[in-house]
């Protein structure tokens, strides 16, 4: 099997070298990924943000069972839409594919409708390619902030 190094396109212009499979047709490309989830996120659609995630995808927020399937993730963001959350920011700092899986790190911001920053943090999120599309297979984040 031959290695590539290739460019992994990340959200905010971020970008990183990673060893990449050659066998690997899948490339790498997030940006686009998550301008939709948060362009979905911003406009309350939490449809469009559930969308992004496998069928089987999980959420596993802190202090909380997990949410599994897509239609119980669209019914967790849209309960965190109607409390007045409005713009969720990720920003990957870590990002590895390995076949058809990319593991990925990160920090998030999180802000309501006057624009605050209410919560800020850590996640990891797992990716899966499925249906010829990367899709959010796993989603887990804590806060950095003392528990309110």
């Amino acid at each position: 099997m031959s290695v590539s190094i290739s460019k992994v396109v990340i959200g905010k212009g971020l970008s990183r070298m990673s060893a990449q499979s050659a066998v690997n047709p899948h490339p790498i490309n997030l940006s686009h990924i998550y301008q939709q989830f948060m362009t979905s996120f911003a406009q309350g659609d939490a449809a469009g943000v559930a969308v992004l995630y496998t069928e089987t995808a999980q959420l596993l927020p802190a202090y909380s069972a997990a949410i599994t399937g897509r239609a119980a993730i669209q019914a967790f963001w849209q309960g965190c839409i109607d409390t007045g959350l409005r713009a969720l920011h990720r920003l990957p700092s870590e990002v590895d594919q390995l076949n058809e899986t990319i593991n990925e790190v990160g920090a998030y911001e999180i802000y309501g409708r006057d624009g605050k920053l209410l919560d800020m943090g850590k996640y990891i999120v797992i990716w899966k390619w499925e249906q010829d599309r990367w899709q959010i297979y796993r989603d887990i984040w804590t806060s950095n902030l003392p528990p309110a």
